[in-house]
């Protein structure tokens, strides 16, 4: 593929000057239009050592306005990046909805300089690879535009690149160690690198191969496919029709897979007295796991979902009541901020993730969206059908990053949830638990009922199954949820041997 480029393409002087003025002028005209089309653009720029990718940004950026975007050098991981899956830095340095990313190097390093120095084994290759086009998929398909560039050099021109580099000595800092292995390993690297474009170049997120032995042509030549990207993008934009299924399910989607919740016994109880006696033992062992998972550098992740009223608060007070907080960390999640609604709707939930060592409880989650913002309307039919997807890909990573996720779903009956409500009504220090919004939600249990069932079907896999707690008694309840947290434990420790 990489031998097939003709790297003898050149550009003399005058006509690069005239061909990159004009695209310079264009690319400035459509940020503008990135901005007011909420277009956030993502471009991703990898090649060989020295191929001319830092002076192509400059060159960019000099014409634009520093406000609409952001460029993101992408160095090995820091020891605290290590600690998460390793697309979750990526994730962090997103453009927001409106601006520009631009990525020298990226996400791709993975399978690239961390194959070739055996950082990464080949046999996880295929795994990053999955991860990396379900990444780009994502954001593809939530409206991102995405420009990737592989800027290709010939071994002779890579060789003397590096040796001006290295023989000036305002250059000569920016060649690493890592770069003469480039030239030195030519023939490995150019290998993978073209395993690696054949297996990403996607419908989604195609790459654009660049001649780069002349650095006039490679810059035009990457300019006039950015520009044709962002003018393909924003041609998309205008031309898509407002959704009209930004409404509440209708009718005909209230058809179910199997009813999970009818099954759920909820007449399970226990007596104060045994309550007592098993939810300190279960509090002592998870004490006593915690040591564990941080010798062992587990990353825990315990999720939280349920009726209003379920008894999640108390679940988890009683989940933490022993635990050392230095070591675990409790996040709630309400509706998205605006700076949340600027992004993919995963995004916040990347940030908060539990790094190793560390229990993450989460209340609420990325099933909001298949849940709150199905049924009120806040996410189209399309966008919250594909979430399905999206979140299964998603606890894919995770679970793959060596995490434990434990996901619960905290069931009550309808009687049981009225019966609290006005518990909460009537007694003053508890009315802040009950608002306007509670009720309203409690008018449309059919619909949530529903999208309860079709969530357990379509997200319960074998890495990331879902447990349905009986709820109406909050003793039973309590001490299940920590029982299921230390048997999860218990099990990913014993496969670490």
């Amino acid at each position: 593929m990489l031998e097939t480029l003709d790297l003898k393409l050149t550009l003399d002087k005058d006509t690069y000057k005239t061909q990159i003025e004009d695209l310079m002028r264009q690319l400035r005209s459509l940020q503008k239009a990135c901005w007011e089309q909420k277009l956030p653009v993502i471009v991703v720029l990898e090649g060989w050592a020295a191929a001319g990718k830092g002076a192509l940004v400059k060159k960019i950026v000099n014409y634009m306005d520093p406000r609409g975007f952001s460029v993101h050098p992408i160095l090995s991981p820091t020891p605290q990046e290590e600690r998460y899956p390793f697309l979750w830095r990526f994730w962090h340095k997103l453009p927001p909805r409106g601006r520009i990313g631009f990525f020298y190097h990226s996400w791709y390093t993975h399978v690239l300089e961390d194959r070739l120095f055996k950082r990464v084994p080949d046999a996880l290759a295929p795994s990053i690879i999955r991860d990396i086009n379900a990444f780009e998929r994502q954001l593809a398909e939530d409206g991102a535009a995405i420009a990737k560039f592989w800027i290709h050099l010939s071994r002779k021109e890579l060789k003397s690149r590096l040796k001006d580099y290295a023989s000036d000595e305002l250059e000569s800092w920016r060649v690493r160690p890592e770069d003469w292995q480039q030239a030195k390993n030519h023939e490995e690297y150019a290998t993978l690198a073209e395993e690696m474009i054949a297996n990403t170049s996607t419908g989604w997120a195609p790459w654009t191969l660049v001649e780069g032995d002349c650095e006039r042509w490679a810059r035009v030549k990457v300019l006039s496919q950015l520009v044709a990207t962002i003018v393909q993008a924003l041609d998309r934009v205008k031309n898509t029709p407002p959704s009209s299924l930004f409404l509440p399910p209708q009718e005909h989607l209230l058809t179910t897979e199997p009813d999970f919740l009818a099954k759920v016994d909820n007449s399970l109880h226990l007596v104060k007295d045994d309550y007592k006696h098993r939810l300190r033992q279960a509090q002592v062992e998870l004490r006593r796991l915690q040591l564990s998972v941080f010798k062992q550098n587990i990353p825990v992740l315990v999720i939280f979902e349920g009726w209003d009223a379920a008894g999640k608060g108390g679940a988890i007070k009683r989940l933490t009541d022993t635990l050392d907080p230095r070591s675990y960390k409790v996040n709630t999640f309400a509706a998205p901020t605006q700076e949340e609604l600027q992004h993919h709707y995963l995004w916040r939930f990347w940030r908060h993730l539990p790094g190793a060592r560390t229990i993450g409880i989460f209340d609420r989650s990325w099933y909001g969206r298949v849940l709150v913002e199905r049924i009120e309307g806040f996410a189209s039919e399309m966008e919250w059908r594909r979430a399905y997807q999206e979140i299964n890909e998603f606890e894919a990573q995770l679970k793959e990053s060596g995490y434990v996720p434990v996901k619960f779903w905290l069931h009550i009956t309808q009687d049981e949830q009225l019966k609290r409500f006005e518990e909460r009504q009537n007694n003053p220090f508890k009315q802040y638990k009950l608002t306007e919004e509670d009720w309203r939600n409690r008018e449309k249990w059919n619909l949530y009922y529903v999208a309860v069932n079709q969530m357990i079907a379509r997200t319960s896999t074998p890495v990331a199954p879902w447990t349905i707690i009986p709820g109406n008694d909050k003793y039973y309840a309590r001490v299940k949820v920590i029982e299921t947290v230390i048997e999860a434990i218990k099990a990913e420790l014993k496969r670490r041997g």
